[in-house]
């Protein structure tokens, strides 16, 4: 793993046209996911909590800046008005194999992506995977919340985003905050949601997270 910061390509800060939102909308639309599309990174706040995530069924946060950043990581896992996966599991300490299988079967995963083409697809990057085994199908229910900036236009740009700009720029989040560094060992992509319901992509028209 690389000490040295990898170079940051701020193109992909960007966010994206109303047309090119109203694409990937559609397109997620079309291969199986439910879709809103909201102002402000408030307005999905508000929706995410009050209408998206039941307060009776288990819900876990995945790690992610966007859900720091719009305050829903506080509201499901601090205010105490969720069964939050990862309040009720406490301090786990340094037990890697806890904190990694901690969301894997959750009733809702709520999280964000790295990248959402207007193909329709959904791409996220990660170095533990821990994410991955909700995301993909052990909830039954997954709600990311996405900034403009990571709409683009297909995979192999979505591909480029992730490892030229959300992957550097939590590289350098984790040094600023603890002197560590990221990497990417995983990257999950998800091309169609065939439960209805299921999955549950928030655009929102401003930019957040990474």
């Amino acid at each position: 793993m690389s000490q040295e910061a990898p170079a940051l390509d701020e193109a992909f800060g960007v966010p994206a046209s109303a047309e090119q939102l109203d694409r990937a909308a559609e397109a997620l639309r079309t291969n199986g996911f439910v879709v809103h599309v909201v102002d402000t990174a408030e307005d999905a706040r508000k929706l995410v909590v009050g209408e998206l995530v039941p307060r009776d069924q288990a819900v876990f946060t995945a790690s992610s800046e966007t859900l720091r950043l719009s305050g829903i990581l506080a509201d499901l896992d601090e205010s105490g008005g969720f069964q939050s996966v990862r309040a009720e599991a406490g301090d786990l300490g340094d037990d890697m194999w806890a904190r990694i299988r901690l969301g894997a079967l959750p009733d809702v995963v709520v999280g964000s992506v790295h990248a959402v083409t207007e193909e329709g697809h959904l791409v996220i990057g990660s170095a533990s995977g821990s994410q991955f085994a909700p995301y993909a199908s052990g909830a039954k229910k997954a709600v990311w919340i996405v900034g403009a900036q990571k709409v683009v236009p297909d995979l192999a740009t979505g591909l480029r985003r992730l490892r030229t700009h959300s992957l550097p720029k939590e590289w350098r989040r984790l040094n600023e905050l603890a002197g560590q560094t990221s990497f990417l060992s995983r990257i999950l992509v998800i091309e169609h949601e065939w439960l209805p319901e299921r999955g549950v992509v928030v655009l929102v028209r401003e930019p957040i997270g990474f």
